[in-house]
């Protein structure tokens, strides 16, 4: 169980692969950033966090949206990546433009359901549990867009893994021959 006891208060904070969820603060220009283990109030907008852990991590929220975009085609409330590498995946809960839109991490949702009132119950991997303000059907599409990205993602990235290995492991010729047959191909493209 999450430990609520540890409330702490910071100008900035970049994502990272502990945070789970970045909340609005109700008539506040601040956040409620959940971590695995600890709350943390932030001095920014939830989508001033997410702009400012894109930056750091090499691109912009207005990058990460246009990628997305021509990716998936998805254009209203599209799901982002923060960080490759570290496979770090957000997704919004209504529209980035929209003071209550909250944004919560692909990677520690564990279960989710609708509420009497509409809304959705968020439990994540650690037990803590959050209500947010949008329908568990909304919810659940946000939740299977960030899937899609996720794999669409890594499975470049495992492209380009496995190309990688082949140069600089190479089994036999007709595996190096392949290989540059299909870089010169792809150089042709250009």
């Amino acid at each position: 169980m999450v430990n609520d006891l540890t409330k702490v208060r910071v100008n900035d904070y970049l994502i990272n692969r502990f945070t789970m969820a970045i909340l609005p603060v109700e008539n506040k220009f601040c956040s409620q950033v959940l971590e695995y283990e600890q709350g943390i109030f932030v001095e920014k907008r939830p989508m001033e966090v997410i702009d400012q852990s894109c930056k750091y991590f090499g691109s912009s929220y207005s990058g990460r949206k246009t990628g997305t975009k021509d990716l998936m085609k998805v254009t209203h409330k599209p799901p982002i990546v923060i960080d490759p590498a570290n496979s770090i995946y957000f997704f919004p809960t209504t529209s980035s433009t929209r003071a209550h839109c909250a944004w919560i991490s692909h990677s520690f949702v564990k279960e989710y359901s609708a509420t009497k009132e509409d809304n959705t119950e968020i439990v994540f991997t650690n037990g803590k549990q959050i209500t947010v303000p949008v329908s568990v059907g909304s919810f659940e599409n946000q939740l299977f867009r960030t899937a899609q990205l996720r794999t669409i993602i890594s499975s470049r990235i495992e492209q380009e893994q496995r190309k990688m290995n082949m140069l600089l492991l190479p089994k036999n010729e007709k595996e190096v021959n392949a290989f540059y047959e299909q870089m010169i191909t792809k150089m042709n493209q250009f």
